[in-house]
């Protein structure tokens, strides 16, 4: 076993249970998160996070046994599983299904599949390996440690339930299948019917915003969803094209009462940076056809919770505030038919509003909000 960087050690050499105490594994012990590979790492990618200590293996019974020292020995647990996907992935993956399947203790572990290119190619095994979280590139891993503390949160509440009324337990996780059946269907029913119609239409929103200001079309970010599943969000670009770079000379304009000690939402009344057409786009909700994409892609559905950027979704881990991610992201919902475009809303009030949605969704409740959605589509203000 050698010390490769400060933030990299190989563990090649542990066969059995016993740890010696003079080994590199007690170096990283004591780090405030561990993270476990498996597979072959890339060095240089593994050495630029120093917000880590990583272990790395290239098989999973030597992970297993890592993770046993690290348990019993050292009395703590990997902060998160990451394997690098090769060709032998059915076989790796099954064995750690099992794995989860007689240790579900274990099963809070947050799990992500690393590879280097040909993400869209991997999401089926998401849905075939439930213990599968995300999966992640290298642009991703410099955010890697914000990605585990969400994904631990949820993962530990699913596995070691903190609520303790079982109606409450019914009401969020069961008697749900023939609504999900209906939501879906009506989802992809319309979202794709929507996109034909509006075809013509949204060409000419597409040349306007190219003729406004230099810079893409669409806006892609990073989102996230239910159980805190990370996705790229559409909308048409509403503001100049370095408007992320801009956000910290906005904060003192935030309409949210934040207080620097909770949890954290953005809204800016009058933002600068959003252009003539992009106004317009806004306070006629056009900018936000191009999410039907994500609908029809299954990361949202037509009524739901807002999905956060990762900034606010980091804000939002404790128990108090996680249910509101046990809904789906919606394009619509309760906060925008009740709230949309008033300044007068504290973040506790939103939050209460997403966390409602998730108790008492159904499908004739999401008829109902689908249908006040079209009051709320003008907005009162530019926000």
């Amino acid at each position: 076993m050698n010390t490769i960087t400060p933030n990299l050690l190989q563990v090649k050499s542990i066969r059995g249970v016993e740890v010696n105490r003079n080994s590199l594994l007690t170096q990283v012990a004591d780090a405030e998160c561990v993270v476990l590979f498996v597979g072959k790492a890339n060095k240089a990618m593994l050495a630029e996070n120093n917000q880590f200590r990583c272990v790395v293996t290239e098989q999973v019974e030597e992970a297993r046994k890592v993770i046993h020292q690290l348990q019993h020995v050292f009395k703590k647990m990997p902060s998160a599983i990451i394997y690098g996907f090769d060709s032998n992935y059915e076989t790796t993956l099954t064995e750690w299904d099992a794995f989860f399947n007689s240790h579900q203790f274990l099963g809070s572990i947050p799990f992500f599949v690393y590879i280097d290119k040909g993400f869209d190619e991997l999401k089926p095994l998401v849905a075939r390996y439930t213990f599968i979280d995300d999966i992640i590139t290298t642009s991703a891993w410099h955010m890697l440690s914000n990605k585990i503390a969400i994904v631990s949160k949820f993962k530990r509440m699913r596995t070691f339930p903190v609520y303790k009324s079982s109606s409450l337990r019914t009401r969020l996780y069961s008697g749900k299948f023939y609504s999900n059946l209906l939501k879906r269907t009506l989802d992809i029913t319309l979202a794709t019917g929507g996109l034909i119609v509006l075809s013509p239409f949204l060409l000419v929103i597409a040349a306007a915003i190219r003729l406004e200001s230099k810079g893409p079309i669409f806006y892609a970010a990073k989102r996230a969803g239910r159980n805190y599943r990370v996705f790229k969000f559409y909308k048409f670009r509403t503001m100049v094209p370095d408007a992320d770079k801009q956000l910290d000379k906005i904060k003192h304009l935030n309409q949210y009462d934040g207080q620097g000690n909770g949890p954290t939402f953005i809204k800016v009344s009058n933002d600068p940076r959003v252009t003539k057409l992009g106004s317009f786009l806004r306070n006629t909700s056009l900018d936000e056809i191009p999410q039907l994409l994500n609908v029809i892609k299954g990361d949202m559905s037509l009524v739901g919770n807002r999905p956060l950027p990762l900034y606010e979704a980091t804000t939002l881990t404790t128990d108090q505030w996680v249910e509101r991610f046990l809904a789906p992201a919606g394009i619509t919902g309760l906060w925008q038919v009740s709230k949309r475009g008033k300044k007068e809303m504290s973040v506790q009030e939103r939050i209460d509003l997403d966390i409602n949605y998730a108790h008492n969704r159904s499908f004739r409740y999401d008829m109902w909000l689908m249908a006040s959605t079209p009051f709320a589509l003008v907005q009162k203000d530019n926000v």
